[in-house]
């Protein structure tokens, strides 16, 4: 294998699980330290750099960083990263003073958003400081979208929604917030001139059931995303006693725990797939059923029961999971007599579709077999140069913070397309690197690996949230648990550097190493090597690390995915051949890093 270049930034920042995996590359363990600093408005702004929306996203992100956390390799919980998040947007104080500047010179640019939601906040964040004139059309009179019509009060209070949308309205009278005003047709939008215009309109269809029943009793049969909606603006206050629940997303939790707050007593999901097999997030699934409402699975709908036109409950197929003769995993029928199951309500929660009656199809916009306009995954540009799609209306539904890394995207394409560059030219991350020693045996960062469990966030008690649906269920870490939180963070930025001239080969920090990485070899192609070292690297996602040639002709082969970044090699070895340096990977937005690179 040729030596590791490590001027390369890639390596060390997939070495960096969590910040690789989140879509926005949020620099995870640089906040979680000023945090344990106590530092909590420059925790809060380097969250608000990256992903814009910290108070919303630490109460409700997928969480994507989590499952990538080395945390999570030596103990069974990762750290609580997205809690963390919340920690810094509660106990920030005053950040208004530490936003960018208000923009004053317009650079006579027009850019038009269709959807207030966080996809198009996020461009309008990136783009206005730049002087562009950025128009937002959204059909709701508040701005914020799916976070705002879809997302639960009882998860996330409305104060946040407008504290967060605020600070990306107020970055210029250049932003113009067109609330309340619906965008029917994508023709007449760029007959209007805009020089460049993104769709963030999200995906506003909610699968529907038509089977047996579904018109007859129509009245209270209720399309999920749809009901949510009505319940956030007030519009519905109420539900039958006894609800069904149809879907095992993200959605179908919210629609559940939503209708125990409005008078369900007997609320049920029902699921076609097996438990373990659900979309919705792990947490979410033990919130529901923390509240008491069970989640029935294998359960197939045949009808909805009727008596009359007034709904009386649904019939179920009963079935298992089967392997083909091809392995091919398909549900089947047991034979089993159907599942009855009563009810006054249906929640329809069995996913969202991307609905564009306003794109009309002769304007050359193109789309896919699905229904879906055809956007570059990278540049999110369409069909039409100057449109781009971002968010849902993209590429379907996913989390927010998919959507913001969507948005920062757009804003770098719209930006490039606009001042004349090739879309395509990415801007190159921006890296610091910065040895941690103090002295021979002293770092600047915690180095301690020893076990420590994940720290429980604790709840209001149950009977109080379930008399109000707009009380926060959680109450997030105060700062002594976030300390005790954030000082299980293995501090994965701060790498493992080998300087081979250094080196006298004497094993000590192979000896030293408690995970057994390291391993001085002959070296050879990448499979050979990676089968014998110490330890055989298993994970071929996560790179090697290999040096230049030694002195008996042997290299240093580290298996970056194991690794603990304890630096008790870099305390043992005798000559200072290894060090840790810490390496602060901000990703590049919209703006003259865009230029300087062209």
């Amino acid at each position: 294998m040729r030596p590791t270049d490590t001027s390369d930034p890639t390596h060390f920042h997939k070495v960096v699980d969590c910040q690789w995996a989140c879509p926005a590359h949020t620099p995870v363990p640089e906040y979680i330290r000023l945090i344990a600093a106590g530092r909590h408005a420059d925790a809060y702004m380097v969250n608000w750099h990256s992903n814009v929306f910290p108070g919303i996203l630490g109460r409700t992100c997928d969480r994507p960083c989590e499952p990538a956390c080395r945390r999570g390799r030596v103990e069974a919980e990762p750290v609580a990263i997205c809690r963390l998040k919340r920690v810094a947007a509660d106990y920030k104080g005053d950040v208004t003073g530490l936003m960018p500047a208000v923009a004053t010179a317009r650079n006579g640019k027009r850019v038009a958003f269709v959807g207030a939601g966080p996809a198009s906040l996020t461009a309008v964040r990136d783009l206005a400081p730049l002087g562009y004139e950025c128009t937002v059309f959204d059909a709701d009179a508040k701005a914020g979208g799916m976070i705002r019509s879809q997302i639960p009060r009882f998860r996330l209070p409305e104060e946040v929604i407008d504290e967060e949308v605020g600070y990306v309205t107020r970055l210029g009278d250049n932003i113009g917030m067109r609330l309340g005003v619906r965008v029917d047709s994508l023709k007449a939008l760029l007959a209007e001139g805009y020089d460049a215009v993104f769709v963030g309109s999200g995906a506003p269809r909610g699968r529907d059931l038509d089977i047996p029943g579904r018109r007859e009793a129509a009245s209270r049969i209720h399309i999920g995303i749809e009901w949510l909606a009505s319940v956030s603006f007030g519009h519905v206050d109420e539900i039958g006693k006894r609800v069904i629940v149809l879907g095992g997303g993200n959605t179908a939790m919210d629609c559940c725990r939503s209708s125990r707050r409005l008078g369900g007593t007997d609320v049920t999901v029902v699921v076609r797939s097996g438990f373990d097999e659900m979309k919705a997030s792990p947490w979410e699934k033990e919130d529901a059923q923390h509240e008491g409402i069970p989640i029935l699975n294998y359960l197939v709908p045949k009808a909805f029961l009727h008596d009359d036109g007034k709904l009386t409950g649904m019939s179920f197929e009963k079935v298992a999971p089967r392997r083909d003769d091809e392995g091919r995993r398909q549900l089947v029928a047991t034979g089993e007599p159907d599942v009855i199951v009563p009810c006054d309500d249906v929640l329809i929660a069995i996913g969202q579709e991307n609905s564009f009656p306003w794109i009309e199809r002769d304007i050359g916009l193109e789309f896919d077999r699905w229904s879906l306009p055809k956007v570059d995954a990278r540049t999110m540009q369409s069909t039409i140069p100057h449109v781009f799609f971002g968010g849902d209306a993209a590429f379907g539904p996913k989390n927010i913070i998919w959507a913001v890394a969507h948005g920062h995207e757009a804003a770098i394409s719209i930006d490039r397309y606009l001042q004349g560059g090739n879309v395509a030219d990415r801007p190159p991350p921006g890296v610091t690197v910065s040895s941690q020693k103090m002295g021979i045996h002293e770092w600047s960062y915690d180095n301690d690996i020893s076990a420590a469990l994940r720290k429980k966030v604790p709840w209001r008690d149950l009977e109080t949230t379930m008399k109000d649906i707009k009380l926060e269920v959680e109450l997030g870490f105060d700062p002594n648990l976030a300390y005790a939180e954030a000082q299980r963070c293995l501090n994965c930025d701060v790498q493992t550097v080998f300087t081979p001239k250094l080196c006298i080969e004497c094993d000590a920090c192979v000896d030293i190493c408690p995970v057994d990485c390291l391993t001085f070899t002959d070296n050879g192609d990448e499979a050979d090597l990676r089968a014998r070292l110490t330890q055989p690297a298993r994970n071929p996602d996560q790179d090697l690390y290999v040096s230049d040639i030694l002195k008996t002709g042997r290299i240093m082969a580290k298996d970056e995915d194991v690794c603990l970044h304890c630096g008790l090699c870099a305390e043992r070895c005798p000559t200072g051949a290894w060090d840790m340096q810490k390496t602060l990977i901000q990703m590049s937005h919209a703006g003259s890093s865009c230029q300087h690179r062209s």
